[in-house]
């Protein structure tokens, strides 16, 4: 089934704000909860159904058969806010976790089995963590961490500015496919670029390189679902992660990635030390990935990710018998 609610939200650097919050389900009632939340281009739909057939970003993990089954959990996603070029004005992740919170609420769920998020989802998920733990089993973040990089902050800086270029010369879809080719080369690897693509040749009297035809594909597709707005005020929303681990009382599994350029390992190993550091009820752990995709690993290494999902979902049930996770109340 699918939604829309519009709510009011403090919003932390913006005031107080009216957003509609557009969301989708899978799975019937009385079975575990799981939230699932990608990136900033990644929506509501994240695997296809009967009801919605489209292939939605996430197939490989969420669907009959896959770690994340609608015949074993109740899987709730929504669109972030900010996300239908609405809201222009600054987003912290925090206000998309307390957006969560309020869909939670009219949906009638009181507490979610486990939120699994990556990238800016893994962001999103820890604020969760942090803020409203009482209503959370488990967290499992992928390639998001409790802080932006400075270097990766300073790549989705430039794309910014390629954005604000392409307005001002009348032209939103050009600066936006530029934004979204700067991006890919951020979320890929060198590694994967010499081993796919083929050296420059000149072509009607210009060097075109390998990767153009590539890159030129994931502009064209991006520019024409996203807005300039919305690009421009998720992007800044990542930049705006900040966590206190030490907040956080749930079990947490995290996930990065060797070659990851956005999310360094080392910002991964500290969040998992300060964590240890903490009072969470459990040892969180560390799954440190090999992969030639860098930071869009979690959608590429579709059996690594799918391992660690059953494991941490198998974990949180031993762990939670005596608290039904998906328990619902009135709305």
């Amino acid at each position: 089934m699918r939604g829309e609610i519009v709510v009011s939200l403090d919003l932390r650097h913006a005031g107080r704000r009216e957003v509609a919050l557009r969301y989708e389900i899978q799975g019937g009632k009385g079975l575990p909860v799981v939230f699932v939340a990608g990136g900033i281009s990644a929506n509501r739909h994240v695997a296809p159904s009967r009801a919605f057939p489209e292939a939605g970003w996430w197939p490989s993990q969420v669907g009959a058969g896959c770690a994340i089954d609608p015949a074993h959990h109740r899987i709730v996603s929504f669109d972030w806010v900010g996300a239908d070029g609405a809201l222009d004005a600054p987003i912290d992740p925090a206000d998309q976790a307390d957006a969560i919170i309020a869909l939670l609420d009219v949906l009638g769920i009181a507490r979610i089995h486990a939120f699994i998020g990556s990238s800016y989802g893994a962001m999103v998920g820890l604020q969760f963590a942090a803020l409203h733990g009482e209503r959370l089993g488990q967290l499992v973040a992928i390639s998001g961490v409790h802080r932006s990089h400075p270097y990766a902050s300073a790549w989705r800086a430039l794309q910014r500015r390629a954005v604000a270029l392409g307005a001002l010369q009348c032209d939103e879809n050009h600066g936006l496919g530029l934004a979204r080719q700067f991006a890919i080369l951020s979320y890929r690897t060198p590694e994967e670029f010499d081993a796919r693509f083929a050296p420059a040749r000149v072509v009607d009297g210009r060097v075109r390189v390998g990767a153009e035809d590539y890159l030129d594909h994931c502009a064209a597709r991006f520019a024409g679902r996203s807005s300039a707005v919305a690009y421009q005020r998720l992007s800044e929303s990542i930049d705006l992660q900040s966590v206190d681990p030490s907040r956080i009382r749930v079990p947490v599994t995290v996930v990065a990635v060797v070659e990851d350029r956005l999310v360094p390992l080392a910002d991964a190993h500290a969040l998992v030390e300060e964590l240890r550091g903490g009072t969470c009820p459990r040892e969180p752990r560390l799954h440190v990935l090999r992969s030639p995709y860098g930071h869009d690993a979690f959608l590429k290494e579709e059996a690594d990710i799918d391992t660690i999902l059953r494991d941490a979902l198998a974990r949180t049930v031993a762990s939670d018998d005596s608290h039904i996770a998906s328990q619902e109340i009135s709305a």
